[in-house]
């Protein structure tokens, strides 16, 4: 029996050895996740060229799945929200508050943008939910924000596009009312933005049909039931202003 204690005791795994093999095991698992968030940023671009493989990612809604990929989420959110604050009236006439200059005027870009991303995030995720579990759909009120999120990255994208153009045309015009970009140009800018929208749109109804694999027509229908939810609220709030 001693002489087997003995042999039992000097196989066993000394602490350093164990302390050793505990922190190799934390690195690898840190070297994983920030692999995992390194693909999920390279995903936030191939979103636009080649977006079913991004959404069918998706599928995959686990606490480290969703946590990797926070970080993309949150820059698609707040650019996308700046993107969208560009094609609003409140843009083009931001400077003529005497307060506001070229330094003011960015941060309140970044500021009302990504409020105005973090909104429709939160209240558009939950139309989108709502409309496709109403369709039959099983995932969760998480997974329907990324959808939107990563479907936003035209929006995105139009806010690195759309400002410089602007200011090389127009200058600070751009953010006067009554401008220089008042004109024929300005008019085919302002529609080059909603045709970022439009792309968003598109984005979306694939980004449903892949993480769902479902139909055209099913993720057709959930789209148009979020789109003409968003309206009604629009109309709500129009004739309450009115």
């Amino acid at each position: 029996m001693p002489g087997g204690a003995a042999a039992a005791a000097g196989t066993a795994p000394s602490r350093p050895s164990m302390v050793r093999l505990a922190r190799m095991s934390e690195l690898a698992r840190t070297e994983e996740r920030e692999g995992e968030q390194r693909e999920w940023m390279m995903r936030t671009l191939a979103v636009l060229q080649a977006p079913k493989p991004v959404f069918q990612a998706l599928r995959d809604d686990s606490p480290a799945a969703a946590a990797a990929r926070a970080e993309p989420v949150l820059a698609l959110v707040i650019m996308a929200g700046i993107g969208a604050l560009l094609l609003l009236p409140d843009a083009s006439t931001a400077l003529d508050q005497s307060e506001y200059d070229g330094t003011v005027l960015a941060v309140w870009l970044f500021i009302v943008g990504g409020i105005l991303g973090g909104a429709a995030y939160w209240m558009l995720g939950g139309i989108l939910y709502g409309a496709s579990t109403w369709l039959g759909s099983l995932g969760s009120y998480r997974r329907a924000r990324h959808v939107l999120a990563f479907a936003a990255a035209p929006l995105a994208l139009s806010a690195f596009v759309l400002l410089p153009l602007r200011l090389a045309f127009f200058g600070s015009d751009t953010f006067h009312a009554g401008g220089s970009d008042a004109g024929t140009l300005g008019t085919v800018i302002a529609v080059l933005g909603w045709g970022f929208v439009v792309w968003a749109a598109a984005l979306l109804l694939v980004g449903v049909r892949a993480v769902h694999a479902w139909t055209w027509q099913r993720a057709a229908g959930t789209v148009a039931l979020t789109v003409a939810a968003v309206a009604l609220v629009a109309l709500v709030r129009l004739a309450l202003t009115a």
